[in-house]
């Protein structure tokens, strides 16, 4: 039985564990790193990454299709689905070898197994056991599954990466980005798709604008969504799934994934037992500087469950290991984080809706644009864009910035940076637009809204 001593241990070896071993290891602390799958976290293996990797290529028939009308005449392809997952899988190998890589060059001490609290200092391993006078849960989330009968026919997110045949018929259960994601996917891949939300309109907290313009093209690129529509049962029959709903309705489809939230992964770290406060949902409460009830144990990331998003866990890893074992000087800063759901077209968005600016700020104007997008004018695609600017009138602050098109994202992560500076409607009107793209409007858009 092997006795290790540590200035700091990370449980969790995805983006934000890696990023505070890494930095606190570089600052001369001594460090483990606990990991019992593959480094990276859900970004990496089972989210950001190869969601993406997927949203790519189902924008490949999208392509094809708008190939025509600039003179391609591009035969119907075949689309081949282990293909996809073999390049996508030696693409994830890869990233999980820089991450561990990252770690051993800074110094760390990397355990691989599951890790399990003994007390306010010490981590069992196996038969290992570390102790450290810091340490740190970076453990994210896992996806659940309502208790609906049948549940144990569904998929969730987790599977979907690992699937070895794609079937022909999916239906998507939830409202929020995954969910949405994945239905672009499978529709993108030419899979009949449905979409089912137990409520009126589906990404709830997103601009209402922006909500309703997507489901709009959602619906002109033929998914199926379904609002105020959930499953109560789910059975198998003669190898198909047959969905009864709740109104009574039935649906039969080959594929039933479960997107409707992921929950904190604390299960079995053993917090409660060593005082670790948790809310209802299994979150780590954790103050300013991610301490939690317990003084040398902090969290970071998804399993706090505040703001679940990669680059919010990176920074907040760099945060704590400066407050540890530097000046502490890199505070993070949550207002303006922008975030992009890779739907089909996409969704980028920086600052508040429309709602929650109203509620904060009072008298606002709002600014917004729906249009073709001059690539379409010869596509045929019947595709638009939306754009919306949510200015404070008293001070003609920019505090929100809403898109709904291609690449929303790539636009939307420049306009954080000027709402994050303080930028004004009146700055944005002065600035000179690039013709003729999409992004031009930013700067066009002169009339406010009734």
């Amino acid at each position: 039985m092997a006795n290790d001593d540590f200035d700091l241990i990370v449980i969790g070896g995805g983006s934000g564990g890696v990023r505070a071993g890494r930095l606190s290891a570089g600052f001369g602390a001594r460090v483990a790193v606990i990991e019992a799958r593959e480094f990276g976290g859900t970004c990496v293996n089972v989210g950001c990454v190869p969601k993406k990797l997927f949203a790519y290529a189902a924008h490949v028939a999208d392509d094809m299709h708008d190939a025509a009308g600039f003179g391609w005449r591009i035969e119907p392809g075949h689309f081949d689905w282990p293909t996809l997952i073999e390049n996508k899988n030696r693409e994830i190998a890869r990233l999980n070898g820089i991450y561990q890589r990252l770690l051993e060059q800074a110094g760390a001490t990397i355990v691989r197994g599951a890790a399990r609290l003994l007390d306010a200092h010490s981590v069992a391993v196996g038969e290992r056991r570390l102790r450290s006078e810091r340490i740190l849960i970076a453990t994210g989330g896992w996806p659940q599954v309502p208790a609906v009968p049948g549940a144990e026919h569904v998929l969730t997110s987790n599977d979907i990466f690992h699937l070895e045949t794609l079937p022909h018929r999916t239906v998507v259960v939830g409202g929020g980005y995954i969910a949405v994601e994945f239905a672009g996917i499978f529709n993108g891949l030419g899979r009949a798709t449905t979409q089912l939300y137990r409520g009126a309109l589906f990404l709830r907290g997103f601009d209402d604008d922006a909500r309703r313009f997507l489901a709009e093209e959602m619906r002109k690129k033929g998914i199926d969504l379904r609002f105020d529509a959930d499953i109560a049962r789910i059975t198998r029959d003669l190898g198909e799934l047959e969905l009864t709903l709740t109104d009574g309705s039935s649906l039969r489809c080959d594929l039933v994934l479960y997107a409707t939230g992921r929950k904190p992964n604390t299960r079995g770290l053993g917090l409660q037992q060593v005082g670790v406060s948790l809310r209802a949902d299994g979150a780590i409460e954790v103050d300013a500087n991610y301490r939690s009830s317990v003084p040398s144990i902090y969290a970071i990331g998804d399993v706090t469950d505040r703001v679940n998003l990669t680059p919010v866990a990176l920074a907040e890893g760099t945060a704590l290991a400066w407050h540890l074992f530097r000046d502490g000087g890199k505070a993070v800063d949550y207002e303006f984080i922008p975030s992009t759901i890779f739907s089909t077209p996409n969704l980028g968005t920086v600052g508040y809706s429309e709602a929650q600016a109203r509620a904060k700020f009072g008298d606002v104007a709002i600014y917004r644009s729906s249009f073709t997008p001059l690539k379409h004018t010869l596509s045929g695609s019947s595709e638009k864009t939306l754009m919306k600017l949510v200015v404070e009138r008293a001070t003609d602050r920019v505090i929100g910035a809403h898109m709904v098109g291609p690449d929303a994202g790539e636009t939307i992560q420049g306009l954080a940076i000027a709402l994050k500076a303080g930028a004004t409607k009146t700055l944005f009107d002065r600035t000179i637009g690039i013709h003729p793209t999409a992004a031009e409007e930013w700067v066009t858009m002169r009339e406010p809204v009734a």
